[in-house]
């Protein structure tokens, strides 16, 4: 049997050479592809089916659910608050009106009751408002039980004392109107009656003590007087102690 040929030195390199570029190819078109995967556009998302359609139909249709009612009951809370707020006003007005009423029964059931004490004609109550200019309003409630049915009349006028330059001053109905003798205020009651007026304090004057001075027709005049404190105070000013 024949020997093979035995391979010479100079075979070795060249076929070291072919494998080496073998391989080389091999990595260079394994790079390429990658390259192509990283730089080529994303595929189109396949086509939603029946069932997915229908679960996003139902999600939209949930949501919306949800916000309709997060802006009902937000509304509602609003009506609520608002309704709230005004049910706590009308209860205080509520409670000033009873509070009023009360007032007047017990100032009635003194004045008109059958355990009621009888009185002549008096100043019984007295308040002082601040006006614009200077001026000052005032409410004096007079009153009567001594002769039922009988009819009080007369005119009132109101005198003021208080300070200036830490002097005393006093100061007379027609000082306080403004006007050289001027009319009091009438009034023509049987049982009580309220007048108003209208008085005008001179610059610098501080006062002190109101006095309420009622002429009547016939008879003694009468006089009630009030710190000027208790007839401007918030309230029902001030009132005669019994």
């Amino acid at each position: 049997m024949a020997e093979s040929e035995p391979r010479s030195p100079q075979n070795a390199p060249r076929h070291w050479r072919y494998a080496a570029g073998v391989a080389m190819a091999g990595v260079l078109a394994f790079g390429g592809w990658g390259l192509w995967r990283a730089w080529s556009p994303a595929p189109p998302p396949a086509p939603a089916g029946p069932e997915a359609a229908r679960d996003a139909r139902a999600q939209h249709a949930e949501l919306e659910q949800l916000r309709q009612r997060v802006t009902t009951l937000s509304r509602s809370d609003q009506i609520s608050r608002e309704a709230n707020r005004d049910l706590q006003g009308t209860l205080s007005e509520r409670d000033e009106e009873i509070a009023g009423l009360r007032a007047d029964v017990a100032f009635y059931e003194r004045l008109v009751g059958s355990t009621a004490q009888r009185r002549g004609l008096a100043v019984h109550a007295l308040r002082v408002q601040a006006q614009n200019g200077g001026a000052w309003h005032f409410t004096s409630t007079l009153t009567q039980n001594l002769n039922r049915g009988a009819v009080s009349a007369g005119r009132l006028t109101v005198a003021l004392e208080g300070s200036r330059g830490g002097k005393l001053q006093k100061l007379a109905w027609d000082d306080l109107r403004q006007q050289p003798n001027a009319p009091g205020l009438a009034y023509s009651f049987k049982y009580f009656q309220q007048i108003e007026g209208d008085l005008f304090l001179p610059a610098g004057v501080t006062p002190v003590r109101v006095i309420v001075r009622l002429t009547p027709q016939s008879g003694a005049a009468v006089e009630q007087s009030f710190t000027w404190a208790e007839a401007t105070r918030e309230g029902s000013g001030a009132t005669a102690a019994e």
